[in-house]
């Protein structure tokens, strides 16, 4: 059965609510860079045929709906917790203060009434919806995954220009094989999330 993009939408259409943001993160499982989230209000009449969670979609065609969504949102914000955060926080704690940041970028702009979020509980003075999966059930939060996948995706190729032996391009700071050979090999740059298990078996010079 096909999935009506639009259904969460349109509910709080007819229940009189105007701007709806939808909000998404990435990067909570990587060992390197912030986790980035956006939060993104579309128009209306906002159409955008394939749109999806980002993660089921080719990089050529995130790509190509990045910059129609920047185009033609009414708001897109991103929000990040950096490195260091995450390891005073913890990422789950670090990834709603992602969102809650992206969301205040939005609210500084227009009059955001209602909240859809993939799977993350907030505490907002604005009503939020908490959907599992909802990057795979509303426009508005598939649009921001989009959004904060390819912003964080370009964190890690600029990274892999300087850091080239890394491989950040390639699995764009997850723990792979060959990621956690490389970091043995050629050290932990800044960067890294020193709480991280991984991270922190080589620092306390565990060998991998």
């Amino acid at each position: 059965m096909e999935i009506d993009l639009y259904q969460y939408e349109k509910e709080l259409y007819e229940k009189g609510f105007f701007y709806i943001g939808g909000v998404d993160e990435v990067g909570r499982g990587p060992l390197i860079g912030p986790v980035v989230t956006a939060c993104v209000v579309l128009p209306r009449n906002f159409q955008l045929e394939g749109l999806t969670d980002s993660k089921k979609l080719s990089e050529k065609k995130r790509n190509l709906f990045y910059s129609y969504i920047k185009e033609h949102a009414v708001a897109c914000e991103i929000g990040m917790c950096s490195p260091d955060e995450i390891d005073v926080y913890n990422i789950y704690k670090a990834t709603q203060i992602a969102m809650e940041r992206a969301i205040l970028k939005v609210r500084e702009k227009i009059n955001l009434e209602h909240v859809l979020i993939d799977a993350m509980p907030l505490s907002l003075d604005i009503p939020t919806t908490s959907i599992i999966k909802g990057d795979a059930k509303s426009i508005s939060i598939a649009a921001a995954s989009v959004i904060a996948k390819v912003t964080r995706d370009e964190m890690m190729y600029t990274l892999d220009k300087e850091y080239p032996m890394y491989g950040f391009k390639n699995h764009k700071g997850y723990p792979t094989k060959k990621h956690l050979e490389a970091i043995y090999k050629y050290g932990l740059i800044e960067g890294y999330r020193k709480s991280y298990k991984p991270v922190k078996d080589i620092i306390e010079g565990v060998k991998i």
